[in-house]
This record gives structure tokens, sequence and C-alpha cells, in this order.
């Protein structure tokens, strides 16, 4: 039976956590046999070839109406779309996609819900990455359906078109058994990042809903559950056609928080864990109430007599805006170059660039004057917390610090070199010995849970990866490297560098200079 002192989404935690002393027992050799197909196949279904929309040319022949399906096209490249072909030692080439994922594995799909509009029939279609287009597998009024499964959201009433992200569990299970929970999470958290940014681009603005009936919405995309679940909804607000960028409701709900479970064997955790988190439908017609998330509060960590150092820059300059007056075209070209690095060469950063990247990924609102979204959606920011470990960075002493986005200053809490420590916590990987900064997102776990139950865990994940997908593109339009880790030795990251032992660490993104060649 379960500790009575953890929930589920703790005990989850503490069970897949990495630790020297075990994980060479985990370690076993892939089925490749079994190795899973990255895309959804749909065999019947009217097909919507957005490729024509992409073309430079495009101006040239655009008919009316051809500008809205050039957005949506664009913006479904930019969010998950194929960006490259990779040839591999297995023979089938590795197509990699607008949004990292953890060994290449890209758990998720992306469905577009339509109530009815002149670009689309009302219906459910399926992203197909590799054709890009639209399969319309089922042509029904769906929209209601929709509105239901999301307990009314408004947003819902003021939007006609919603993208709804799916994870199919086995594509990560394959590799991290039941750690893959975490991975799956997180790379929907890059998607959600790409998302966002893509939306601005090309003149939407998304609304993230967290918070929605499971059954329901895997029952309106003829899901099996036990195979593959809704992640999140995303009602698109057109602003090119008059839709008002409606405030929206609150975007997460909670769910239950469960003490009493059974022992559940190692290979069915993720699934059971993900039962757990899902919200059940209320009684009687009753709608649960959301929860606002704090956008008010404090910076942690404010040591007496701890060195700070203002983070305080002139924001980067995106490229100005388009004729439409959205989003900077430069940030479209950095989104589909962007690419894991494999290697750094160990030379310093500067700490102008390291200003840069946490102006980025955490000070939306200077971003305004560019076209993009000061204050884009969430789940609860207040959650996580941000530490970065300095082995390279020219003008700021080595060492690890808490990054204090209010204040907008690093306060350092460790003098110290980690390089060596670092390559050890990220389990060898070079990457963390020879990269100039390690960021770590972290969470206090028990508080999360307290307040929106076990389903917080999603949240606080997918909050991480989008914050980690804006670092990904600023380091790469600043010539930076930059890799997720999403595999270290947990309680150990807390040890070594200072970090209170209450923060679970959810997400660690290396930088630093490209090694070339």
């Amino acid at each position: 039976m379960s500790d009575s002192r953890l929930s589920i989404a703790q005990h989850y935690h503490e069970r897949t956590k990495y630790d020297p002393e075990t994980i060479s027992s985990k370690n076993r050799r892939l089925d490749w046999e079994n190795q899973p197909i990255p895309y959804k196949d749909y065999k019947v279904g009217a097909n919507f070839d957005l490729k024509p929309y992409l073309r430079d040319d495009f101006s040239a022949f655009a008919k009316e109406g051809d500008q809205s399906w050039r957005r949506l096209s664009r913006l479904l490249l930019c969010s998950y779309g194929l960006t490259a072909r990779m040839e591999t030692m297995m023979g089938q080439p590795m197509y990699l996609r607008a949004a990292p994922s953890a060994g290449g594995l890209y758990p998720a799909e992306v469905y577009l819900i339509s109530r009815g509009t002149p670009l689309l029939p009302s219906g459910i279609y399926n992203y197909q990455c590799r054709t890009h287009c639209l399969i319309n597998f089922w042509a029904s009024e769906v929209w209601q359906g929709l509105q239901d499964a999301c307990f009314w959201h408004s947003v819902l009433e003021k939007t006609d078109l919603a993208i709804i992200i799916t994870a199919i569990f086995y594509r990560s299970a394959w590799r991290y058994e039941d750690r893959a929970y975490r991975r799956i999470f997180l790379d929907t958290g890059h998607l959600l990042g790409n998302i966002e940014l893509a939306s601005a681009l090309n003149g939407y603005r998304p609304h993230l809903i967290g918070g929605f009936g499971d059954r329901k919405v895997n029952d309106l995309l003829y899901l099996d559950p036990e195979q593959e679940g809704a992640i999140a909804v995303i009602p698109l607000t057109d602003l090119f056609n008059g839709q008002e960028n409606v405030s929206s409701e609150p975007t997460v709900l909670p769910s239950a928080t469960q003490l009493n479970y059974p022992k559940v064997p190692d290979g069915e955790l993720l699934i059971h864990f993900h039962r757990a988190t899902q919200i059940e439908e209320k009684k009687n017609g009753q709608v649960p109430k959301g929860l606002a998330t704090d956008k008010s509060g404090d910076d942690k960590y404010n040591f007496p007599f701890c060195t700070k150092v203002s983070t305080a820059t002139i924001p980067i300059g995106w490229g100005g805006k388009t004729k439409k007056g959205f989003a900077p075209p430069n940030l479209e070209d950095i989104i589909l170059k962007r690419r894991s690095t494999r290697a750094y060469n160990g030379a310093n950063l500067t700490l102008n660039e390291l200003n840069s990247l946490l102006d980025f990924t955490y000070q939306p609102q200077h971003y305004v004057p560019q076209g993009l979204d000061g204050d884009p959606d969430y789940f609860d920011l207040s959650l996580i917390e941000t530490f970065i470990a300095v082995s390279g960075v020219t003008g700021l002493e080595e060492g690890c610090y808490y990054y204090a986005p209010k204040a907008q200053e690093l306060r350092q809490i460790r003098f110290k070199n980690f390089r060596r420590e670092l390559h050890y916590l990220c389990l060898g990987q070079e990457l963390g010995r020879d990269a100039g900064v390690v960021l770590f997102h972290t969470a206090d776990l028990k508080n999360a849970v307290a307040k929106y139950g076990d389903r917080v865990y999603r949240y606080l994940h997918m909050d991480a990866g989008h914050l980690g997908q804006r670092l990904n593109l600023a380091a790469i339009y600043l010539g930076l490297g930059v890799s997720g880790i999403g595999g270290f030795f947990d309680d150990q990251v807390n040890e070594v560098l200072g970090i209170p032992t209450d923060e679970a660490v959810l997400y660690i993104t290396t930088l630093g200079r490209p090694r070339r060649g």
C-alpha cells in the first residue's frame, strides 16, 4: 500500500529518480524490433494539403482567403512540423521537428478542432507532419462536445479553432520506461512554447486549458486511453478576423490527491499515475472551479549577505514587426533551424549573453513592442524556481545562483566551480561538464500538490518545458549551443549545488559555445 505521507505524484517522483547506486540495474537493451513509429496514419478522411501555402512565391498566386490558409499552415509547421532529415544506422531516416523531443521519440500528436469556419468545416483534424496536411477524420458538429469536456470554459464561446495535444505513451516509454511520463510533459512544454510564439507570428493568440474532463476529451478524439491521452487544449483567437483577444479564465483545475493506492509494478506506474491525475466529471452538472494562478508573489531565497547581480538588459531584437504588426520574421527562421547541441567547446559565455537569455525567457513583457505576447499563458509559473550553475561566464563569479525573475537578479548561494560535479550529475554527459551555464528548473512538489492535487505534476513539467523552449530559441538566435537534459541524479543535484531539499528538480538546460566540426 501507499506511504501515507506521499501523494501518488510524490510517490511517482521518488520512485522514478535516478540514483548512482541503482541506475546500472535499470539499464536495459532497447527492443529495436518494437521501436514505436512517431506518427499516426489515418487511412480514411479528407486531406487538406498545407504545402502549397509554404511556397516562397505564394503572393504571386494567392487568392482571396488563401492568406488564412498560409497563416494556419505556417503555425502548424513552426509548432510541430518536420524541419530536417537525418540518416541513421538502422536504415530508416529520422525526421526532426520544430519542437525538441527526448531521444527523438516525439510522443505528442496534434489535433485541430473546428467549430466550422470558411477555412475548415466543423469536425476533427489530425496534423500529419510527414506530409504537412490535415486529415479530417471526423466531419461533424463537435464544438459543443469540446465545450462540455472543458466545463464550458469562456474562451471556447468566442473562438472557432482549438488545438488539442495528446501523448502516445509508449513512444517515450519504449526507451525511458516509467520515467518517460516526465519527458512526455517536458516535450509537450516545448511544443507549447512553439505554439505561443508561432501564433504571434501568424496572427493568433493561444489560450491554454489544462483543466478538462480527460475521459470526455479522449472520447471526442476516439482515443484508446490505455495508449494515448489528451494533455492540453489550446483554443485559438484569430486576431486577423476580428476576434478579440479575450481574457482567459484560469488555465488550471485541481484534481484529487491520492494518498491510498496499491503497490504498482515497474512498467505499469506510468499509466497508473496518468489515470490518477485525471479530472473526474462532476455530477449534477456542477462545473469545477478554476484556481487563479499567482502572478504577484515575491521571489524566494533572498539570502542575507549573498552576492546579487542584476540581469536587467536591452531586450533581444528579433528584426522588427511584420507588415501586419504582429511578430518579427527572424523568429520563424530560428524556430525552424533550432537544433539541440551535441557538444560544447568549454569556452566562456558573456554576462550580457546570459542576461539576454534570461530576459527573453522570463520577461515576455519586454517584447510587446516587437509584436510578441507580453503575458503568455502558463499553468502556474509561481510554482517554478530557477537555479543556475555558472562554470564559465565572463564577468560572473563561478558558483550556483538563484534567479529572481521579479527582481531580475542572480543571487549566489554556492561558491565553486562545478564542472566535474555537473558531468557526474548529468549521468556522465559531457554537455554538463563543458557548458558555461547549466540551468535547473525546480518546484516544491509537496506545496504544489497541496494547491492543485496530483495533476500538478503535468502542469509543472509543461511549464518547465515551455520555459526551456524559450531558452532554446534565444540561445540559437545568439549563436550559442543549447540542450535540454531530462536524465540526472535527482537528489544529488540538490546536495551538490546547495539547492534546498524541498525543491524537486524538473528539468536541466545546458548552455554553452558549440563545438565545431
